[in-house]
């Protein structure tokens, strides 16, 4: 009798030990998400893409905004996320250069990182980055001022002025390049005139892809060139991202044009604010990019990461951050304007018609 009782009393202990193993084993991983502010819809929907995505699949998610584009808040939430347990972090910086030394302490750490549509540089802690081709956007961009300008037909010259994002963010080396690439022919052959002289990507930047910031200096540009529906003719601004060109939008609006008389603008995000005013005549096209394939394009890659595996990756020559080349997985943006909408926004489930009226 007790020979028995001592073999079920064993059973009895393996079984618990197998039961709380596999209790272990299955606990999901934690994957830090952190986004740069929630004050722009964008990210609102990027964070919120990706959480319920990585969650679909398994995984348990930190999420955090660093406030209105704070850098100690990020630095502070990422080192939150390494000493919570977190197996990898998925990171849009808000300053590309300032993450060093807490993504030198994830590396120790053994934590994977994934650069989110913006790239960290000066860190061998990045494995990866998935993005959107930045020099695509651009690109687009730049060749949509040119063809609704005519510019390889009409005589001109026509007047532009040229606005980026913040100089802390690397994706604008990219916009911006893009863009030129195809308008700075047009400038130097003077049939582009850029009245203010602000043709640098420095001198084009907005701090903090600030709305308020990209209006007052829209407003000075308009006061020293003279812009104006019974002023000097502004046939095009170039806006990097939709933020900057609502300021443009109130500048120009501040200042008496209208949709009948509206320059040229471009943007980039299709945020709800500017495909309002796409749709009303007082900004031209804004870039769709998909945040929803993108964060399932990071979820695969996550997915691979944590289960030993290399994640796809369909560039590795272009994003250089430093260290060296970053292995990235690259989705295709495309333009929206008022004739296309429908089918990239209202169809696709991006939004409903009751949001942009």
């Amino acid at each position: 009798m007790k020979k028995t009782l001592s073999v079920i009393l064993a059973v009895l202990f393996v079984l618990t030990l197998t039961l709380y193993g596999a209790g272990e084993s299955s606990a999901a991983l934690k994957v830090g998400v952190s986004m740069p502010t929630q004050s722009l819809q964008r990210w609102n929907q990027d964070g919120s893409n990706m959480k319920r995505q990585l969650e679909a699949a398994g995984y348990e998610v930190d999420l955090q905004y660093a406030g209105d584009n704070e850098v100690p808040l990020q630095v502070s939430q990422l080192e939150n996320m390494i000493s919570g347990g977190c197996k990898a972090l998925v990171i849009s910086a808000i300053d590309s250069g300032a993450l060093t030394t807490v993504l030198g302490e994830a590396k120790a750490q053994g934590v994977s990182v994934i650069a989110y549509d913006r790239l960290i540089m000066n860190s061998d802690a990045v494995s990866y980055y998935a993005t959107f081709d930045n020099f695509k956007v651009g690109v687009l961009q730049g060749a949509y001022i040119r063809d609704q300008l005519k510019l390889d037909t009409e005589k001109g010259p026509f007047n532009i002025e040229l606005f980026t994002g913040d100089p802390g963010d690397n994706n604008i080396i990219f916009f911006f390049g893009g863009a030129m690439s195809i308008l700075e022919p047009y400038i130097k052959s003077g049939k582009l005139v850029v009245k203010s002289g602000q043709v640098a990507r420095d001198q084009a930047a907005t701090p903090s892809w600030s709305t308020e910031k990209a209006q007052t200096r829209m407003e000075n540009l308009i006061t020293s060139s003279g812009y104006g529906p019974n002023g000097t003719k502004l046939d095009a601004v170039y806006s990097s991202n939709d933020s900057v060109a609502n300021g443009i939008t109130n500048a120009l609006v501040g200042a008496g044009y209208t949709a009948e008389n509206f320059p040229v603008l471009t943007g980039q995000d299709c945020d709800l604010t500017s495909m309002k005013n796409i749709l009303a005549g007082r900004q031209s096209m804004s870039i769709f990019k998909d945040t929803r394939a993108l964060a399932a394009q990071v979820v695969k890659m996550v997915d691979a990461i944590l289960k030993g595996g290399k994640p796809e990756v369909n560039d590795t020559k272009t994003y250089d951050n430093g260290t060296g080349v970053i292995p990235s997985y690259l989705c295709d943006p495309v333009f929206c304007t008022k004739d296309n909408y429908k089918t990239l926004l209202i169809d696709s489930g991006y939004y409903t018609e009751n949001q942009l009226r």
